[in-house]
């Protein structure tokens, strides 16, 4: 390739600047850099790196020199189209001339990249995960600038956070990892077999030359970031949005299982990959709100006893770096994590991006300063003025390792026998380099490779040794490594355990059989796993035996899933036959999920039934994936919903079983037989209409509404609650049913029906009310007073923007618009889209102008709203406009207004305005167990936001968007925009959140465009809805949710 252009190549500085200078701390508040940490007790810190050598560091990686190669952002936050055209970020080469552990030259490896996402150095390149690309720089000439940039592997897809690409990361075994997150769509060529095309999160891997790319584990996940392996193998990655926010639960750390399919529940994105079992797999730990960023396995011993093998990560919204350390627990690993080092919240510019091992055994953290905000609602300000750092931290006082890289050895024609000598080197840099040079010896270094498995001295050399074997692709190398299945050592065998596994290595067969017995359950589980990928029908019977014996849901996933690599349908069925629900269980699930299984609805009809609640749970999950088998369960579902005295546990799990199977005729049938039945008790009926709301199936409504007017006409209150709730799960725009509608109108109109009640069954007539006499609308303009709850404002609202009205009745309704809250003003607005009124046009500008909640109205909001009227309201909508627009420039303005008033806030006060009815925020946000589930769980909001933060998302929540919160904005062919969080993206319609407990259903063939939205649920305007004492209250309550 041709060289790019040089770009002040070089830079050099004698005397760096680096005025903080070394910090020894105990546990506690130090200063360095202007920032202010506090550090684990016994450890030092120090500042290595700043502006003007480096900036805004992202990831770095360390060569055989020592020199450190950084990503360095320019600070840009620009969309990801613009910048994979501009390309303005760059690599940096960092060195330490003097040796005093402080960098100061820098080289500008490469300029002009995409936004980089991590960086590995790798047999004297540098590999950059730059979306949609991995690229492999080198530099061929020794000036310190790549002149060869090679597009090493093509993701070809860039979505709006570029977070399709992290990596890449050197595995033990050779292999090259990385990570695909988003959930745009990849195609991936198998020959001969069907491309893999996948939209989930994955783990990739393939070997460095090039080969065949291969999925490790796959996820519903945002963002997969970093991935560690340990001694023996196991591969552990941080992620994002390892299940949707709840209970302070968010991001975590993930033991990586081959096959495994983890969270978040994605449905749309994880329906396609085979799984294991009705749940997803398990995470090692949660992490919260965390944005983990980095991770690193800690390979040295100069951090003391207790620390080896550890990991850190890297948190950057909880501006720490942690410690996480692993005990092994059955086949996996539980954690014991505590803080590291942190920077405390008044010094919130702090984001450490990566975390990395020295060779002298320091631990190098980079802080990226405050520039980014793309995807990142941390702040609506980027601040790339804000500059990040380098640091190192030390154990104080710990001995000085000589030669750390052991530069002063001969490197450049070392003889095997010396590569071997160094497997055993007490430093991790000469280890790992003699790992690297052995297996790029390939055949000439198997014989002293294999001596070292057999007769090394320590359980480093000869794990090492088969590392550096695993490297070298021949069948001598391969039965090197099968010596090592019967090692003393457990992670001996498991790191030749997952070599015959990448290899595929059929030879090892037996010796694999042997260790599936063994005592080690993180070995049975990887002979599992490298069993299934070998494949051979040999195995089956082995593994459905090892699959009846006790064991956690990592073991299982492995022996189950080599089950479904295998794909024997006869050998697999025969353990339908056993007496071990667990081996029943694995053949049941194996047959669903492997390809023509030929697993039939007689097979799983006795588990729906059974009294162990994993197969009843296992049968359940399997009979809702196949709703052809629903003529033959019929008869076993009709005889479980009429049993009588079930348990609510025990009914809510039939009605979601039911739910799932209810796209088949026979259990529409059965779900309506018990509404119209007289003699059916209150607990069938309420599981029935359960089913039909969980169902959603809008196309069933026909066969259901009679058992719908049925009950309705009853005099239960608990069902005619549910029946309500289930009519407006079922309906769409374009439902009309006169006859549903008078059974509504008819509970509406009952003296005993309780107000809140009263507004469900208005609000779910199908099409909205024909016409509305002047008591019921004076009920209804009565019903959003402030003080009634948000569940009967925002019901009331909903019934009026769906509503018949006449002219007289908008213009009334307009003096509401003036004092509606802003949780109801925009659904109000949706009720004058049936009027050309001119003098209704005029009124409904004027209220809004005279309205306090008008700054929680956007421009493109209002438009549609008054498409329809004249040229004279559109004119006197230009001021309302214009008033609009000034309140937006004005933004910073205010937003330094209420800082200023934050002071004094007080907690308990801040509770009570949290759960108010003016306030509403409990009734789309949790915190603990408790609160709506429609915006963002603040269980640990604290954690990660500033005052300042919080108090920019209250004023505009629609300046930026958390993560997985991003609202889409639909036009219907009709004409109508929706705006809302999309809660279901199924092949047959889009269901949005568009308030608490509201919902829109918008089938797909309604659908003309699908954008964006730019408006958030959450309203604005809450700072016209409280005082400045309030607000202050509200945001201290809020900052104590740590």
């Amino acid at each position: 390739m041709s060289r790019p252009p040089r770009v002040n190549a070089t830079f050099t500085l004698a005397a760096l600047v680096l005025c903080a200078g070394l910090s020894t701390v105990t546990a506690g508040e130090f200063k360095l850099n202007g920032r202010t940490f506090t550090l684990a007790d016994g450890f030092e810190m120090e500042l290595i790196a700043g502006p003007p050598l480096v900036d805004r560091p992202i990831t770095a990686d360390f060569d055989e020199e020592g020199r450190l190669y950084v990503s360095d952002s320019s600070g840009s936050n620009d969309p990801v189209v613009k910048q994979v055209v501009d390309r303005t970020h760059r690599i940096l080469r960092l060195e330490d001339t003097d040796g005093d552990g402080r960098y100061d030259k820098r080289t500008v490896f490469a300029d002009r990249m995409m936004f980089p996402e991590g960086t590995l150095w790798h047999d004297g390149s540098l590999y950059v995960a730059a979306p949609p690309s991995l690229w492999k720089l080198t530099d061929t000439d020794g000036d310190g600038v790549a002149d060869q940039r090679t597009e090493w592997f093509q993701g070809k897809t860039l979505t709006g956070c570029a977070n399709d690409l992290h990596g890449p990361y050197l595995g033990l075994d050779g292999w090259i990892y990385w990570c695909k997150g988003a959930f745009a769509e990849q195609t991936y060529e198998r020959p001969g077999r069907s491309p893999f095309v996948t939209k989930a999160a994955h783990i990739f891997r393939r070997r460095p030359e090039g080969s065949l790319i291969e999925p490790v584990m796959t996820g519903g996940m945002d963002n997969p970031v970093d991935v560690v392996f340990t001694p023996g193998g196991e591969r552990i990655f941080t992620t994002t949005f390892l299940q949707n926010p709840e209970g302070g639960r968010r991001d975590g750390l993930i033991h990586a299982i081959y096959g495994g399919v983890y969270g978040k529940v994605h449905d749309a994105v994880l329906n396609a990959h085979p799984k294991t079992g009705p749940e997803l797999m398990p995470p090692l730990t949660h992490l919260g709100a965390a944005a983990p960023s980095g991770l690193t396995r800690y390979d040295s011993d100069a951090f003391g006893p207790g620390y080896r093998d550890n990991l850190f990560a890297a948190l950057f919204n909880m501006q720490k770096v942690t410690r996480h350390i692993l005990e092994p627990n059955g086949a996996t690993f539980t954690t014991r994590d505590e803080d590291f080092l942190v920077s405390p919240e008044a010094d919130h510019d702090f984001h450490p991006t990566d975390v990395r091992d020295d060779a002298d055994g320091s631990l190098v953290v980079l802080d990226t300063g405050g520039w980014y905000k793309l995807c990142c609602p941390t702040s609506q300000i980027g601040k790339p003025n804000v500059l990040g750092a380098i640091y190192r931290v030390r154990r104080e006082g710990a001995p000085r390792i000589e030669d750390p890289r052991g530069l002063k050895l001969e490197w450049a024609q070392p003889s095997v026998g010396e590569l071997v000598e160094r497997l055993d080197d007490p430093r991790s840099a000469v280890r790992a380099r003699a790992i690297h040079l052995l297996g790029k010896q390939g055949e000439p270094a198997v014989s002293a490779l294999a001596e070292a498995i057999r007769a090394g001295r320590t359980v480093d050399s000869r794990r090492n040794a088969v590392w550096a074997t695993t490297r070298i692709d021949r069948p001598e190398a391969r039965a090197a490594v099968r010596s090592a299945l019967a090692d003393a050592d457990a992670t001996v065998r498991q790191a030749a355990i997952h070599s015959a596994s990448v290899w595929r290595d059929h030879d090892a067969f037996a010796p694999l059989l042997v260790a599936l017995k063994e005592k080690v359950a993180a070995n049975r589980r990887a002979a599992a796993e490298a069993l299934g990928r070998i494949g051979g029908k040999g195995v089956v019977s082995a593994l459905l035996e090892a699959a009846g014996e006790p064991a956690d849901r990592v073991l299982e996933h492995s022996l189950t899933y080599a089950l479904i690599e295998i794909a024997d349908p006869s050998g697999t069925a025969a353990g339908l036959q056993s007496q071990n629900v667990r081996t029943r269980r694995a053949a049941l699930v194996a047959l669903d999920q492997m390809e023509a299984g030929g697993l039939k609805a007689e097979d799983i009809a006795p588990g729906l039934a059974s009294t162990d609640p994993l197969v009843r749970e296992t049968a359940s999950w399997i009979a809702g994936r196949h709703p052809e088998w629903a003529g033959t369960l019929v008869g076993s579902f009709r005889q479980r919903l009429y049993e009588k005295g079930k348990v609510p546990a025990e009914g809510d799990e039939l009605s979601g079983q039911l739910a799932r199977l209810a796209h088949s005729t026979p259990i529409q049938e059965l779900l309506a037989e018990p509404l119209r039945d007289a003699a059916a008790s209150p607990e069938t009926k309420r599981i029935a209409l359960r089913a039909m709301a969980e169902s959603g199936l809008r196309d069933a409504f026909s066969a259901w509404e009679s058992g719908l007017i049925e009950v309705l006409s009853g005099d239960d209150l608990a069902l005619t609650r549910q029946a309500i709730a289930t009519s407006r799960a079922l309906q769409t725009p374009k439902t009309r049913s006169p006859s549903l509608a008078l059974a509504l109108l008819k509970v509406a109109s009952r003296e005993t029906t309780p107000a809140d009640l009263r507004l469900e069954a208005l609000a779910a007539v199908p099409g909205g009310l024909p016409e509305v006499d002047a008591a019921l609308l004076t009920f209804l303009r009565g019903e959003l007073a402030p003080d009634r709850s948000v569940a009967i404002r925002s019901a009331a609202a909903d019934v009026l923007s769906k509503a018949t009205l006449t002219t007289d009745q908008l213009a009334a309704l307009t003096d509401t618009v003036k004092g509606a809250g802003p949780l109801e003003i925009d659904r109000l607005l949706s009720a004058f889209e049936q009027s050309q009124d001119e003098a209704v046009g005029l009124k409904l500008v004027k209220a809004l102008e005279q309205s306090p909640a008008r700054t929680t109205l956007r421009i493109e909001m209002i438009k549609p709203r008054l498409a329809k009227y004249g040229e004279k309201v559109q004119t006197e909508a230009e001021g309302l406009y214009a008033g609009l627009n000034a309140d937006a420039a004005s933004q910073k303005a205010r937003l330094e207004g209420f800082l200023a008033t934050l002071s004094g806030g007080d907690v308990r006060r801040g509770q009570a305005v949290f759960n108010s009815t003016r306030a509403s925020c409990v009734s789309c946000h949790a915190i603990g167990y408790l609160g709506g589930k429609v915006g963002p769980d603040l269980t640990h909001i604290g954690k990660i936001r500033t005052e300042r933060d919080l108090l920019e998302a209250i004023l505009f929540p629609s300046a930026s968007f958390v993560r997985s919160f991003e609202p889409l904005s639909i036009a219907t062919k009709d004409g109508k925009v929706y705006n809302g969080l999309p809660r279901k993206d199924a092949p047959d319609e889009i269901v949005l959140a568009t308030g608490p407990d509201q919902e829109a259903r918008i089938a797909r063939d309604e659908i003309e465009e699908i954008r964006p939205g730019s408006v958030s649920v959450m309203p604005a305007g809450l700072d016209q809805q409280l005082s400045a004492k309030e607000l202050a209250d509200l945001i201290a309550f809020l900052k104590a949710c740590q």
